[in-house]
């Protein structure tokens, strides 16, 4: 074994063996980042705690939580003609009502696959006879570079170039999880990548108001066991607070740079959540000054009102009511080959990840 590697294993029994010393009674963590979701599963962290410590997914996955009728909406726009539909690969399979876009490319719509907004605003410059719609759908992680794509989209008029915005911020669910009694958390591993970008201000409100302390947390195991200790250590000393742990990236100020080009570009509007509904202010619209890139209002897109899928519970794995392994469709009728929900097709969904790495792990 490689020094490092050894180090690494001395370090992590270590965090066990505070967490174990410190865990006397129950202790139930949230993580509200996909990516925390799957370090979880994939590094069988749940396993390595000891039974008071219990770790509960939460809307962490920006696939998962985008409703239903969000994702009518885009298929209808994906289906018309003379339209390029630019996305993330992550949204291919997602099922709406009655199709996906994997489904729409088959039947001939043109749908693309891009790695960053660059390439959908590219993907204009080089078709200027058709149009091109990015699909922005993501936590404050992503929004900025959809910002910067279209302030760049404004500047060179580029007028073939639009996004629908689906954006999700952090903090007004953070608030409703809080506020909710059918939930019992006593602490949070906050978002590492959207914190990097907001901050921690605007979710120092848990920690003051509600007494949920939560770490800002990087997305290898030993940033998590270390952030389990810090809130363990938060609980002995009788604390409340927002504290960061990963503070190679992540700084209390946030990203101001990204910040100043969001509210630039976008403006707050309430959003509905999978499985959870409407949040008052937890989406992001594009203001009035950018309305000629604005896919919904460039198209006049209709308002859908879809029903969720029968059977699918997503909106209580979500809400963190229940381990994906107690959903009656998870890995029987619903597999990351044969999603049903968009918990099972995101890489970053709570149901992929148990599907992948810990089904046995949770009854």
């Amino acid at each position: 074994m490689k020094k490092g590697s050894k180090d690494l294993v001395v370090k992590a029994g270590d965090y066990l063996s505070e967490i174990q010393a410190l865990a006397q009674s129950p202790f139930t963590i949230m993580e509200v980042c996909g990516t925390h979701t799957v370090a979880i599963a994939k590094n069988a962290l749940r396993e390595l705690l000891p039974d008071t410590v219990r770790l509960i997914s939460g809307p962490g996955c920006p696939v998962c939580v985008t409703d239903s009728s969000d994702i009518d909406r885009y298929l209808y726009l994906a289906a018309q003609h003379n339209v390029i539909t630019a996305t993330f690969g992550d949204m291919i399979r997602v099922p709406g009502t009655d199709k996906n876009l994997q489904t729409l490319r088959a039947e001939g719509a043109d749908v693309r696959i891009v790695y960053s907004t660059q390439d959908a605003l590219e993907l204009a410059r080089k078709n200027p006879d058709k149009e091109v719609t990015f699909l922005g759908i993501g936590f404050e992680t992503t929004i900025p570079t959809v910002a910067v794509s279209l302030v760049t989209a404004k500047e060179e008029g580029i007028k073939n170039y639009s996004v629908l915005s689906m954006h999700k911020v952090v903090p007004p669910v953070l608030k409703l999880l809080a506020e909710d009694d059918e939930l019992v958390v006593d602490a949070f591993l906050d978002p590492g990548h959207v914190c990097a970008i907001i901050g921690i201000e605007p979710i120092e409100f848990m920690a003051k108001d509600y007494g949920k302390p939560g770490v800002v947390t990087g997305f290898e195991a030993l940033d998590i066991l270390e952030a389990v200790v810090m809130l363990l250590r938060q609980r002995a000393e009788g604390r409340s607070e927002i504290e960061i742990q990963y503070n190679r990236v992540a700084k209390a100020e946030g990203n101001p740079h990204a910040k100043l080009i969001v509210e630039r570009v976008f403006e707050p509007v309430d959003a509905s959540w999978r499985g959870i509904g409407l949040i008052p202010q937890s989406g992001l619209g594009i203001r009035e000054e950018y309305a000629a890139w604005d896919a919904a209002k460039k198209f006049s897109l209709p308002i859908f009102h879809s029903k969720e899928t029968p059977g699918c519970r997503c909106g209580d794995v979500l809400k963190g009511l229940i381990y994906p392994t107690q959903c009656p469709l998870f890995a029987r009728h619903c597999t990351p080959m044969k999603p049903v929900g968009p918990c099972m097709v995101s890489s970053e969904g709570s149901c992929a990840a148990y599907y992948r790495y810990s089904q046995g792990s949770v009854n």
